[in-house]
């Protein structure tokens, strides 16, 4: 998905009459509240604007890629190949939804919001030295609208876009939306003349012209792609880049084998790593090289929205269309043992979908909840008046029947009994089986107790592993029973979330379950027309998570609020870390570290 969509008011709003339109300028915008940072900020606070550019940054991958276009609707495009274009504004890493002047200068919009036009910096250039202009940015959004996803179309359906004048953009909208009109200003910009007799929606064998930071330089379908710095970059000096993007080279080496990856990296094979795994941050990275300081370790508390990872039903599969059903597998799914067992207690349980933001529903409904929730009472879960939600604990032994006791009775209810060790359907006699598919790269450590646990109920539980671009294409066909997926962070309650759970973007990959749901749809688009609401969206997240997790179409897992990296020791980086980011792109290639390091080597 593209950079996640603009929702604020403009930062100075100048006036407002009521009978006539007023037109406004602004500079940057933000979701809540104001932008950080002044217009005339030199830089942002978690970079040094005086980093030396040079060196080196070598990197992993885990799978495979085949072509180099992030958009393409099938193949696997390379990493980091969605930077490889700039955006008419881009975001800070240290505030929720503030978005500052990239390609563009400024903006103009009537206070109804119902068109922008965008001043386009007269110095922005491709990496081939072609200037970008308003009919770039009026052929991306056509290229994106007749060859880009379907969510898109959906979205912007009725928006006109028109070059005014080589420098001049606008956008009309077909009813006042500041969402539709913000939100586009976050698309990377592609060039027309590149891609103008190009099928935007294939895969793409060789290198695009972009227009950001750095070209792909050097590659091996597969194996590794090199990235090099635009010494021209003319946005180099930009108060959004300045102290950015230091590194001459940035090389990602791919391996089909985490473990294998995790090795090269101890042998110095590439340069920095963070770490999924509990086990092998407590088991793995220690040794002779960490002991003399050679590599370094960091675990930082991050206190941002978290993402979180769950077991996806897929609730079109007769099997799962059942709560009662999806209730008792995840009854079976023993959290506390496998993270006291396999995670070394670093993981927490994952009890919501705005994990560790104020828009997760920790409490019981108040009165402005309850104004969303109560005209969908009878359509929605009778808990959700009445329960909070949280997933099911154990005694953390192993061995707690508690649970599938629990389980079984729900089972029961929903029409399934135990016979000859095996649970059939009552109705057709049918063996309760399905198959969980996973990817080949993936950390798995918790399947074969899951399906354990599944067996004493009398489920079998098949497993199919699968390469990553099989993977992906069983997702995008919806050809699976349940998947394992990571719901992403969510600072707040955005449009996003219609892609996410509305039934009008159905096929999209991001709703792994295939929910379709009049309530759901109604609380989502809700949050679509109050965006930039603050009272609103807070109650609306609330309602939506309540509704979410009682409905259980997912098996919560868990999510981890620790940063766990490691890197040789050759690098600086900022006094201040923001806290929404490691920033790797603020970093910067130390030769004095660096002469050490290879003296210590030796």
């Amino acid at each position: 998905m593209f950079p996640r969509a603009l929702t604020a008011l403009l930062l100075s709003l100048i006036g407002f009459c009521a009978h006539a339109e007023s037109i406004e300028d602004g500079y940057a915008f933000s979701i809540l509240g104001s932008p950080k940072y002044l217009y005339n900020f030199s830089h942002f606070d978690y970079v040094n604007p005086a980093a030396p550019k040079g060196g080196s940054i070598t990197l992993s991958a885990i799978g495979t890629f085949d072509n180099f276009n992030r958009f393409a609707s099938r193949g696997n495009a390379a990493v980091r190949s969605d930077t490889l274009y700039d955006s008419l504004f881009t975001p800070s890493s240290d505030e929720i939804g503030s978005y500052y002047p990239l390609i563009a200068d400024s903006a103009r919009y009537d206070s109804d919001l119902k068109w922008v036009e965008v001043e386009i910096n007269p110095r922005a250039v491709f990496q081939d030295g072609s200037p970008i202009t308003a009919k770039d940015v009026a052929f991306t959004f056509h290229k994106f609208m007749t060859e880009g996803v379907p969510q898109f179309r959906v979205v912007y359906k009725g928006v006109v876009v028109k070059a005014l004048s080589p420098l001049t953009v606008r956008f009309e909208f077909p009813q006042p939306n500041k969402e539709q009109m913000l939100g586009l200003l976050g698309l990377p910009i592609i060039s027309q003349k590149f891609w103008e007799h190009r099928k935007f929606n294939e895969p793409l064998s060789t290198p695009p012209l972009g227009s950001g930071p750095y070209r792909i330089s050097a590659y091996k379908l597969g194996q590794y792609v090199t990235y090099s710095r635009v010494t021209h970059y003319w946005a180099a000096n930009l108060p959004v880049n300045r102290g950015r993007y230091n590194f001459d080279t940035i090389r990602y080496d791919y391996y089909l084998d985490d473990n294998v990856a995790l090795e090269a990296f101890k042998s110095g094979a590439f340069d920095y790593r963070s770490e999924p795994s509990p086990k092998n941050w407590a088991t793995q990275y220690q040794g002779t090289n960490f002991t003399r300081g050679l590599i370094i370790k960091q675990d930082d508390k991050n206190q941002a929205a978290q993402d979180t990872r769950w077991l996806a039903f897929n609730i079109h599969r007769p099997i799962f269309q059942d709560r009662r059903v999806r209730e008792a597998l995840t009854l079976a799914f023993d959290f506390d043992w496998m993270n006291k067992a396999l995670f070394y207690g670093a993981y927490k349980r994952t009890t919501s979908y705005f994990q560790n933001t104020e828009y997760a529903a920790v409490n019981y409904p108040d009165a402005a909840e309850l104004a969303w929730l109560a005209p969908l009472k009878g359509k929605i879960p009778d808990e959700v008046f009445s329960q909070l939600y949280q997933p099911p604990h154990s005694d953390g032994s192993g061995s707690d029947r508690e649970n599938l006791l629990k389980a079984t009775a729900l089972l029961k209810e929903a029409g399934w009994t135990v016979k000859n060790q095996q649970l059939v359907n009552d109705q057709t006699g049918k063996p309760f089986t399905f198959e969980l598919l996973l990817p080949s790269s993936g950390n798995s450590q918790y399947v074969l107790p899951f399906q354990h646990n599944l067996q004493r109920l009398g489920i079998n539980m098949t497993l199919r592993q699968v390469d990553n671009s099989q993977f992906t294409s069983r997702l995008r066909s919806r050809d699976y029973d349940m998947i394992p997926t990571v719901y992403r962070a969510m600072t707040y309650p955005g449009t996003d979330l219609q892609i996410m759970w509305n039934s009008k973007y159905i096929n999209s990959t991001y709703n792994a379950p295939g929910v379709s749901d009049p309530a759901i749809d109604q609380l989502t688009d809700a949050v679509v027309a109050h965006q930039g609401q603050p009272d609103a969206l807070l109650s609306l997240g609330h309602a939506l998570d309540r509704v979410l997790t009682w409905h259980m179409y997912m098996i919560p897992m868990w999510y981890s609020n620790r940063d766990r990296y490691a890197y040789w020791d050759k690098f600086s980086m900022p006094a201040i870390r923001p806290p929404y980011a490691i920033e790797l792109d603020s970093w910067w290639f130390d030769v004095n570290k660096a002469a050490r390091l290879q003296a210590a080597k030796k």
